[in-house]
């Protein structure tokens, strides 16, 4: 197939939805031309499977922002990978003005049992890029 063919092929396969790059990578194996091709909007379940691959099989980069944050709130960056690990995103992606990509917010509780929200955006099928990490009271409703 020329690369021509192919990029005709890959962009087919990231418009539609249900035999996306996502179904590609969850058998485990992903073509080696299709590992550096932009991914679009996940699903919340996608974008989890997706984030515990790149910290498995792929690369998770904390970006700079995001490891001065990790400083001030005091957590180091284990505690940042068990809430990648084992956290939740509960919220809609929202996509980033400047740079076009999704932005998601992993969520839970890190050892220490604060309550760690950690943004990231997915760059390509196996790179995630931490943005930046905060802390909250506590998740759902405000208590009256």
């Amino acid at each position: 197939m020329s690369v021509h063919k192919f990029e005709r092929f890959a962009k087919v396969l990231c418009d539609l939805p249900s035999i996306g790059l996502d179904n590609v990578a969850r058998v485990g194996k992903i073509p080696t031309r299709m590992k550096n091709l932009p991914i679009g909007c996940l699903s919340i379940h996608d974008a989890e499977e997706r984030m515990r691959h790149c910290l498995k099989i792929g690369a998770v980069i904390p970006g700079k922002h995001f490891r001065e944050e990790l400083t001030n709130a005091g957590i180091n960056l284990q505690d940042a990978w068990i809430v990648l690990r084992y956290g939740h995103i509960y919220d809609a992606p929202e996509k980033d003005i400047k740079t076009g990509e999704w932005k998601y917010r992993m969520e839970g509780p890190e050892p220490d049992g604060k309550w760690t929200v950690i943004v990231f955006s997915i760059n390509t099928v196996d790179t995630a890029f931490l943005i930046t990490v905060f802390t909250v009271e506590h998740r759902g409703r405000e208590r009256k």
